[in-house]
């Protein structure tokens, strides 16, 4: 049951590529790798212990404010998340802004609660957040990737491509400022759909 609670996150019932959902920040933070791991992590553990907890008082909420107790925790996680991260990682907190803050928006979080978390038990339910969040993640980290090492020439900041290859050099490249511009996220996001729909071609959408 753990397996496929598991692996059909990843790619079958992937929130980005499959149910469409947490698009925005998928765009908003790929610019660079760091940002894009640090953001995915950030997600799969607030989604993960999110889905934990709620599952734990799940019998105990009045239905009228299940709602709002749902974003009390998820608050409550996204603000232990931001105070970690100005405490170990300042310069990666501030490239991710407001986007940190935004994770208690973040329609998977919601999602993965009211779909799982309030009928599945604790264990359960902590792994479904969190391999919707791995999934979520995976995505983040493979467009970040192709935007970071075309757009700027370095992956984590780290010079891959050779000094020796642009034109400013003697050679023959140019990064391409098109990637580090929100229209390439989409694009690149679109790419990584039309793939997966071909490896998978009775992959349906889920609603």
């Amino acid at each position: 049951m753990f397996k496929k609670i598991f692996l059909d996150p990843l790619f079958k019932g992937n929130p980005i590529t499959v149910l469409t959902l947490g698009i925005c920040s998928a765009l908003a933070v790929t610019v660079k790798l760091e940002a894009a791991m640090v953001m995915a992590i950030s997600v799969t553990l607030v989604t993960g212990f999110a889905s934990f907890f709620m599952s734990i008082i799940r019998n105990t909420i009045p239905n009228r404010i299940r709602m709002i107790v749902q974003l009390v925790v998820v608050a409550a996680l996204v603000i232990v998340v931001d105070q970690v991260l100005k405490a170990f990682a300042y310069e990666v907190s501030k490239q991710l802004s407001i986007f940190v803050g935004l994770i208690i928006t973040n329609c998977i979080i919601m999602g993965r609660i009211e779909a799982y978390a309030l009928g599945n038990k604790p264990l359960p339910s902590l792994v479904d957040g969190l391999a919707n969040g791995l999934g979520y993640g995976m995505v983040l980290i493979a467009v970040a990737f192709f935007r970071e090492l075309f757009g700027s020439g370095t992956l984590l900041d780290i010079q891959i491509i050779p000094h020796s290859w642009y034109i400013t050099n003697g050679g023959f490249y140019e990064n391409n400022g098109l990637f580090i511009l929100p229209p390439m996220a989409l694009i690149v996001l679109g790419m990584i759909i039309w793939i997966q729909r071909g490896i998978s071609k009775d992959l349906i959408e889920k609603q």
